[in-house]
């Protein structure tokens, strides 16, 4: 059983108090019969015993009442210890929620920012998307994908050529029309670039890939690309009126790499035939080294007009030479006139003060020849 009292290491529970109490009124009722049966000699026995109990009844009652106060002491400790720890507890807590509504605040704001960029990301690739689907529609027909091809070649040489070295959709001495011409100077003749895209070869090509039909494919792509080297080949190369080599564009690299990869035969036709095969890079390359002999040929046509400007320069260079040597001349004229001036204002100031000391000496004089005609007066 659970102690109902305890204190100082003493602990008392419910039937011990029962039995003390019991006790204590059994000694009552004893002492009360040994009252009535000896008046005599038991008195002063009984008296003593009751007193002994009235003092450790009197014991028991202060150890019950410190028992209370210790107990009430130690349930106002306990009290404030567990406002104490309740606080601690209810402080921690809170910084706990807070931090973990920081933590959560921050994360939905690192969400709704990698939302946006997933919600951005979604529309470039839908606008990409329908970009690829537009190119595709554009590239599934043969007028636009000619179309195409030829806007890139003009935009290239656009980008690389002034406006007069170039010109689109020439018609040649014998009515054949060009994509571009490229003007070389000099009598070196027109380079004639025409724009081809054979798509379509090409695509059976790759789609045929380790397929008994990749063969028949490449036999198609090479005939289509060597249709198209003889059209050039008979069309654009004229004598004494184009240059004698031509140019075969082609709008995709894909194209150009698979050529040089597996038909080198198409590569050499193309040589023979002069005609030259160019991708955009390869294109851009060439355009560049045209730019740079079209500027040594305008350097070497302006040669003289160079001569004469720097003949110019010469007597100009000259006649300032001529101007400088006669200002030298009157400088060093103006240079001798303010020295013979400044040894003129030398004499006139020796002069001056030759003067001065005379005036100075000749004072006493005066003054002595007053005081003799006073004397003599």
């Amino acid at each position: 059983m659970e102690p109902l009292i305890s204190y100082s290491g003493l602990e008392l529970t419910l039937v011990e108090l029962i039995l003390g109490a019991a006790l204590l009124l059994l000694g009552a009722i004893i002492s009360l019969l040994f009252a009535r049966r000896g008046a005599g000699q038991s008195e002063a026995r009984l008296q003593n015993h009751l007193g002994q109990m009235q003092q450790q009844q009197t014991e028991l009652q202060g150890r019950l009442s410190q028992m209370a106060e210790d107990s009430a002491k130690r349930e106002t400790m306990l009290r404030e210890s567990l406002d104490v720890r309740l606080s601690k507890v209810s402080e921690r807590v809170g910084e706990s929620i807070e931090k973990t509504q920081e933590r959560n605040s921050a994360n939905l704001k690192q969400l709704h920012e990698r939302l946006a960029l997933i919600d951005r990301a979604q529309k470039n690739i839908e606008t990409l998307s329908g970009e690829v689907t537009g190119l595709q529609n554009l590239l599934s027909n043969k007028q636009s994908r000619g179309a195409f091809g030829e806007k890139q070649m003009q935009d290239i040489i656009e980008n690389y050529l002034p406006p007069n070295a170039y010109s689109f959709q020439a018609t040649l001495s014998n009515s054949a029309r060009v994509d571009a011409l490229i003007h070389l100077p000099g009598e070196q003749g027109d380079v004639a670039i025409d724009s081809k895209f054979p798509m379509e070869a090409w695509r059976r090509f790759t789609e045929a890939d380790n397929t008994p039909e990749q063969a028949q494919a490449g036999r198609d792509l090479v005939r289509d690309i060597t249709k198209h080297i003889n059209d050039i080949a008979s069309k654009y190369l004229i004598f004494g009126e184009t240059h004698d080599i031509a140019m075969l564009f082609l709008p995709s690299e894909a194209i150009y790499a698979e050529l040089h990869a597996n038909f080198p035969q198409v590569i050499e036709k193309s040589f023979s035939q002069k005609v030259m095969i160019v991708s955009p890079t390869t294109f851009m390359a060439t355009l560049h080294t045209m730019r740079a002999v079209m500027k040594d040929a305008a350097m070497r046509e302006q040669a003289h007009i160079i001569q004469r400007e720097v003949g110019a320069m010469s007597k100009d260079v000259s006649l300032l030479d001529d101007r400088v040597a006669k200002l030298q001349s009157h400088f060093n004229q103006s240079v001798e006139d303010v020295r013979k001036i400044r040894i003129s204002t030398e004499k006139i100031t020796k002069r001056a003060d030759k003067i001065e000391s005379l005036e100075m000496a000749e004072e006493p004089q005066v003054s002595n020849v007053t005081d003799f005609r006073k004397t003599g007066a």
